[in-house]
């Protein structure tokens, strides 16, 4: 995600809180920090949310991202990768030999051999 993005995305995350804040308590924090809905400073912040929103409007058309693409070819080779053979190795030791532990009257069978 670009930097542009992101801060267009937070400018519309706080124009949303505003928004929120308006709606529910009427009351509009901006034009409270920044002196008035009039106020030079709040107007500047209205309208870089307002510009936010349009640049987030992307959003909607961006169907496959760099980002969703690679993680796609990620999720493809990961499943083209796995095979249904069960791996029995550890990243330790070498395999167990099973059939020792399974059967310990063949260990005494093949001491019995020598």
């Amino acid at each position: 995600m670009t930097t542009l993005r992101r801060i267009a995305l937070a400018l519309v995350i706080i124009g949303a809180i505003n928004w929120g804040l308006i709606g529910l308590f009427r009351f509009d924090l901006v034009a409270a920090i920044f002196g008035g809905q009039t106020a030079g400073l709040s107007r500047l912040v209205y309208t870089l949310v307002g510009l936010s929103g349009l640049i987030c409007l992307s959003y909607f058309f961006d169907g496959d991202t760099e980002e969703v693409a690679r993680d796609r070819e990620v999720d493809q080779q990961a499943r083209t990768n796995t095979t249904n053979q069960p791996n029995y190795g550890t990243e330790f030791a070498e395999e167990p030999d099973l059939d020792k532990l399974y059967n310990p009257s063949q260990e005494t069978y093949e001491k019995d051999k020598e």
